[in-house]
């Protein structure tokens, strides 16, 4: 559940909590193939409106008055163009260029919150860290061309390319300068999700046509896309971001397509192939380069 980043959280704890986003965002793929043909946009507004309602009940319950989302405009501008300018431009990458090679380029966002943790007070860059991130992300560029048939970048695509570049920089941005909002609750993230929420609608209306979730199944599908990857996971890597360990994060993004990947193979989606074994040796490999080598 939603925590204040205030509370007085061990680095370790931080970190731990951290990485449920993670672990959340990993069933993504898995949810989202249940939401049936629903757009993308709206898909975004009806989850981050249950991700921003699941954060103000807990407040809520916790007795943390609403008066919290009175914030300077720059918390706001923080939030409000990480989380939604992430998405309008990873959907307009989506849509410009070939999914293998967009979300590609987009998951360079996990090798960048490492790059620039650097240049955090107190945070100290080491060389495992980069190895680590590196075979990380050697490991998503197999996993992703060995699905995809392999990677064709062509001219054409440059728009594209250049929107999932910008999601990257964006979501790193967001992640990493998180850290200078420390002193922001938690709780300000539901009024990043709500405001998220409507922006999408308004995306939706400009440029979607409407299908709505057929069925209780997709529903319930939506329903659990908002509470989880869409909803806590904000709030937990938000946490994660201000009182954990940047770098060893970044690092474990990584792992974030595997599990989906592996979700999607139990499920029947996908099956298991060599490009998935390689893909977890070199991904677990950097975890334990960074965590272990880097303490050294």
């Amino acid at each position: 559940m939603p925590l204040q980043a205030t509370a007085p959280l061990s680095r370790r704890t931080a970190t731990l909590i951290g990485f449920t986003a993670i672990l959340l965002w990993s069933t993504l793929a898995l949810a989202t193939s249940s939401t049936g043909a629903v757009p993308p946009f709206l898909l975004t507004a009806l989850t981050f409106a249950i991700g921003g309602a699941v954060g103000l009940a807990t407040a809520l319950v916790r007795g943390v008055s609403l008066s919290v989302l009175r914030q300077p405009w720059p918390v706001w501008l923080h939030g409000v163009g990480g989380l939604f300018g992430y998405h309008f431009f990873y959907f307009s990458a989506l849509k410009l260029a070939p999914p293998a090679e967009a979300g590609l380029i987009a998951y360079l966002w996990p090798l960048l919150i490492v790059l620039m943790s650097a240049f955090l007070p107190g945070e100290r860059l080491r060389p495992a860290h980069i190895a680590g991130a590196l075979m990380g992300l050697a490991g998503t560029v197999v996993l992703l061309g060995a699905r995809a048939g392999g990677f064709g970048f062509a001219p054409e695509f440059v728009p594209g390319y250049l929107a999932a570049a910008l999601c990257a920089v964006i979501w790193a941005v967001y992640s990493v300068a998180s850290r200078h909002f420390a002193k922001v609750p938690t709780e300000v993230v539901a009024g990043f999700c709500l405001a998220t929420a409507v922006l999408s609608a308004l995306c939706h209306v400009a440029f979607e046509p409407s299908v709505w979730p057929s069925g209780g199944g997709e529903w319930l599908a939506v329903l659990a896309l908002g509470i989880g990857p869409v909803g806590i996971a904000f709030y937990t890597w938000d946490i994660g971001m201000k009182r954990g360990d940047i770098r060893l994060l970044g690092v474990m993004s990584y792992a974030a397509p595997v599990l989906s990947t592996l979700l999607l193979v139990a499920a029947g989606f996908a099956a298991l192939s060599w490009s998935l074994g390689l893909a977890c040796a070199l991904i677990v490999g950097g975890a334990a380069v960074a965590t272990l080598l880097a303490r050294r």
